[in-house]
């Protein structure tokens, strides 16, 4: 079995920054992209247009930014296996990376899996339907869009997340329904007075969306009241799910300390984990931030905490 200085499990902002700084340190790291689980790249593959992303004043897409990072990584000598890790095995240094079709053996891991958005089985919200089409899971990343100002928007969800989404929305959208299938919201005393006092956030109790509709973009959404039956069709501009966010980390339940949301923990102010020479970045260890700048950032923490200090910067 073939022995790495570096194997990095998983792509996306923070995996490709991350083999940036380490193959620029001639570590010559390998990437385990991943394939049979869903598209190398992350979230950003399934979002369209990006306009927070710093050095793109006219916005770009999401596939063509991943698209970016990945030449940039090949570039200094990244090797890239399309593979999915299903286990890391550290009962023995060099440790073991175990693919669905490869291992590869390794002197650091840096795990950058990634999370993916928690989204509700409504039709209309799918992929191939109007996900993306004004179906989103990230009020800070698509808000300012275009296609949701001034228009009627609805937040499924009623934790201090969906609190948090419908604040935000408020300073593009015309009014901002939080749908929440009970008579009372989960969300902390404070976000639940911020959001009963906001005068552009109403709240539908015992409430669900039952369908979603529109031409190439949401337009409506079919409301039922979970305790009456009764449904109401009504306008919409957009769609957000807060219903929480999910890590790819079962693979390292009983290797690494996560936290008991599966998120990686790494000591404060580093990407080092509980194990010795096994670092995460990305949103596989950040449930606050989520961002891809950040994952970047996390990503160059993962390249430069490698082995030999921080030559590759």
């Amino acid at each position: 079995m073939k022995e790495e200085n570096v194997v990095i499990i998983g792509s996306g902002p923070a995996g490709y920054t991350a083999a940036i700084y380490a193959a620029r340190a001639n570590l010559k790291p390998v990437m385990f992209t991943g394939f049979f689980s869903g598209p190398a790249g992350g979230q950003l593959m399934t979002t369209t247009e990006v306009e927070n992303y710093p050095g793109f004043p006219e916005g770009v897409m999401g596939p063509e930014l991943v698209d970016s990072f990945r030449k940039q990584a090949l570039r200094f000598g990244t090797e890239m296996i399309a593979d999915d890790c299903v286990e890391i095995d550290l009962t023995t240094h060099p440790y073991t990376v175990i693919g669905k079709k490869e291992k590869r053996k390794a002197k650091a891991i840096i795990v950058a899996t990634g999370a993916y958005a928690k989204r509700l089985d409504i039709p209309g919200t799918r992929d191939g339907e109007l996900w993306q089409k004004g179906v989103t899971a990230c009020a800070v990343c698509d808000g300012a869009m275009p296609i949701f100002r001034n228009r009627e928007l609805y937040v499924i969800g009623g934790g201090d997340s969906a609190v948090e989404e419908a604040t935000f929305l408020t300073k593009f959208g015309s009014k901002v329904y939080i749908v929440h299938r009970r008579d009372e919201l989960r969300a902390s005393k404070i976000m639940r007075e911020r959001a009963l006092s906001n005068p552009k956030i109403e709240i539908l109790w015992d409430s669900v969306i039952e369908k979603v509709e529109g031409n190439g973009k949401v337009e409506t959404v079919l409301i039922k009241n979970v305790k009456s039956g009764k449904e109401e069709l009504r306008e919409a501009g957009g769609v957000f799910f807060a219903v929480g966010h999910k890590p790819n980390t079962d693979f390292l339940a009983g290797k690494v300390e996560l936290y008991e949301n599966g998120y990686i923990k790494t000591q404060p102010g580093t990407t080092r984990t509980s194990a010795e020479f096994v670092f995460a970045c990305g949103d596989a260890m950040d449930y606050i931030y989520r961002q891809a700048i950040t994952a970047a950032g996390t990503g160059w923490g993962g390249g430069r905490h490698r082995l030999y200090g921080c030559a590759g910067c």
